[in-house]
């Protein structure tokens, strides 16, 4: 049986669902496999978290580390796999101008950017191994899940 909410992949999901990290990459590659099976129906991420992947995945350290085209062979799983969202031109200023009363500060504008994707998307669960960068998402009634507990409720 499909699980019928939306749900949004963040980057660290995709990375450890894609790259073998050992024991801390099963999790994700459960979820994943979900994915592809077609139990997760409505599977969505980020363009920021695809480009944010082949950044990450191509300087991880030696044993991890993709080259550009294994990455970008990757990317092209994930781009006809997903549905890939970005932040609509109409939300853009709205969301820079909201960032203060959120106390967003440097590299958390990434996390805040992917948040706004998500919410923008209609997301009704995003699935991310860092849930405190997400969990902004929670007054709106957005479930924020590690991939461990999304694999333990397929």
């Amino acid at each position: 049986m499909a699980l019928v909410t939306r749900v949004f992949f963040d980057t660290t999901v995709l990375l450890g669902g894609y790259i073998d990290f050992g024991a801390s990459s099963i999790h994700a590659q459960q979820v994943l496999d979900a994915v592809v099976e077609g139990t997760i129906a409505d599977a969505r991420t980020a363009w920021h978290c695809c480009l944010e992947f082949y950044a990450v995945s191509t300087r991880l350290p030696a044993g991890y580390r993709l080259s550009p085209q294994q990455a970008s062979t990757i990317l092209s799983e994930i781009l006809s796999t997903f549905h890939i969202e970005q932040l609509r031109a109409g939300a853009r200023e709205s969301f820079i101008e909201t960032a203060p009363d959120e106390r967003v500060a440097g590299g958390r504008i990434y996390d805040a950017h992917i948040a706004e994707i998500a919410r923008g998307a209609g997301a009704g669960m995003v699935v991310t191994d860092n849930r405190r960068h997400f969990t902004s998402l929670m007054k709106y009634g957005i479930r924020i899940l590690s991939s461990a507990e999304l694999a333990n409720e397929l």
